[in-house]
């Protein structure tokens, strides 16, 4: 990879796109070209193991809490202290990762992680677990996330490359809403066979796959990036590093909106399994699996697209947005469930391209410390809006507040859209095509060339 400016290495505006377009256009891979990589299939396999852990402790974690205090207020504060670390820490974060080696790093947050689910496994295993004892383990799995979120999004671009950069963060996301489908249906089996503890403890050993596979990487295969050098100011400087570039700021700026607001599915989904169809907790379990199903597919998709034009993540949120409000309207059960599948695809399409256009417009030297800031917006979202949209769902019903969150997804990327749309000098340009109307954005100067002379 290229360790130079990456202003210098960005593209010449693509007339025939509708917004700027973040990285150069490549030829079109197959769904699983990245996997050809042997350092990155090590990444990719170790991942698989961890992320169906990972979902195991989720599940377990909850349950145990709800069965140790019997409230749902315990649960969202477990919850609000594992994301509590990224919303106080994650740009620092940014900056400790720019300043160090990306792979051990973390091998450092894996082991971290891993140690903190074993100790629950330990207190859980041998009857001592207390609630705090849960909480104190949330805070410091958020703690080595604020780190281990950006070493791992940024070290993914020194496993591949940039021409094989959207392709991997793409099999990346089907990886982790793979293990969506099958942690929660393992952490069940185990939680009501064994106890949670187990599913704590093969969390924990889940961890030996990620660390194995750090470790049996070629160091010389990697693609070396520039590390930033220890200094004052590094916060601030990548603060005005996003600023003040349109490509950056306004997709992150998106996806706060759309992940405060229309992503708070646990509020939106167990509303409408509960008061709107009445079917419980199977009804909600099923909603979210056939949101995953369509996650998969989305990555899976995405996998085979060559590139990552802000167009597309527009388009993509516009077409959420508009399911969401579509779905909210849904009189009956199975075509509410129907609309899950579409509507995983396009959360997902949405995910992966603001991901993967922000880390081929970054230069290598701030990746951290805009990865950084990407996942505290997009991770730190959901907490803060959860009250808001829960307030809005409790007070004037399910459907009102689903179709408030689509309408708040839609309105966002159409005014960032026209934004990025002006950034890159095109136009709206309004005609006739084959008796119909057509609505494009075009260039400036195409636009004052097609404009008839008074």
């Amino acid at each position: 990879m290229s360790t130079g400016s990456g202003a210098a290495s960005a593209p010449a505006p693509d007339p025939h796109d509708t917004l700027p377009a973040p990285g150069p256009p490549a030829r079109k891979n197959s769904m699983f070209s990245s996997l050809r990589i042997r350092n990155y299939r090590l990444f990719f396999i170790g991942q698989v193991v961890s992320n169906i852990g990972t979902w195991m402790q989720r599940i377990a974690q909850d349950w145990l809490v709800l069965s140790l205090t019997g409230s749902s207020a315990a649960v969202g504060i477990t919850t609000a202290l594992q994301f509590l670390p990224m919303l106080l820490f994650g740009l620092y974060g940014g900056v400790l990762v720019d300043r160090l080696r990306k792979r051990p790093t973390l091998l450092v947050t894996q082991v971290a992680m891993a140690l903190t689910a074993l100790a629950l496994a330990v207190l859980t295993l041998t009857g001592r677990v207390e609630v705090w004892h849960i909480y104190v383990a949330a805070f410091a799995l958020g703690l080595a996330t604020v780190v281990d979120n950006p070493a791992r999004q940024s070290f993914v671009s020194e496993l591949v490359g940039p021409g094989q950069l959207q392709n991997a963060v793409s099999l990346n996301s089907a990886n982790f809403q793979s293990a969506r489908l099958v942690g929660p249906a393992v952490a069940g089996l185990l939680i009501t066979g064994v106890g949670t503890g187990w599913a704590f403890l093969l969390n924990g050993l889940s961890f030996i796959a990620p660390l194995t596979g750090l470790l049996m990487m070629r160091a010389r295969e990697l693609h070396a990036v520039e590390r930033a050098p220890r200094g004052k100011g590094q916060l601030r400087e990548g603060l005005r590093y996003v600023t003040g570039r349109p490509e950056l700021i306004w997709p992150i700026v998106l996806v706060g909106f759309i992940g405060t607001f229309a992503f708070n599915f646990p509020v939106y989904l167990s509303a409408f399994a509960d008061d709107v169809f009445h079917g419980g907790a199977g009804v909600y379990s099923m909603f979210n699996t056939l949101m995953a199903v369509g996650s998969v597919s989305g990555a899976l998709l995405a996998a085979r697209r060559g590139t990552a034009r802000l167009r597309l993540l527009i388009l993509a949120a516009l077409a959420f947005g508009g399911l969401e409000i579509l779905a909210s309207a849904s009189p009956r059960l199975w075509m509410f469930a129907l609309l899950m599948i579409p509507l995983g695809l396009f959360s997902m399409t949405v995910n992966v391209t603001t991901n993967t256009s922000i880390q081929m417009s970054t230069d290598p030297a701030v990746r951290g410390r805009v990865m950084a800031l990407y996942m505290m917006v997009f991770l730190g979202g959901s907490p803060v809006g959860a009250p808001i949209v829960g307030w809005i769902t409790d007070t004037y019903g399910a459907r009102v507040g689903f179709a408030a969150g689509g309408a708040v997804a839609m309105t966002a990327a159409a005014v960032i859209g026209l934004i990025l749309a002006r950034a890159g000098g095109l136009r709206l340009s309004v005609g006739w095509h084959r008796g119909t109307p057509r609505l494009r954005f075009v260039p400036r100067e195409r636009q004052e060339a097609l404009a008839p002379v008074a």
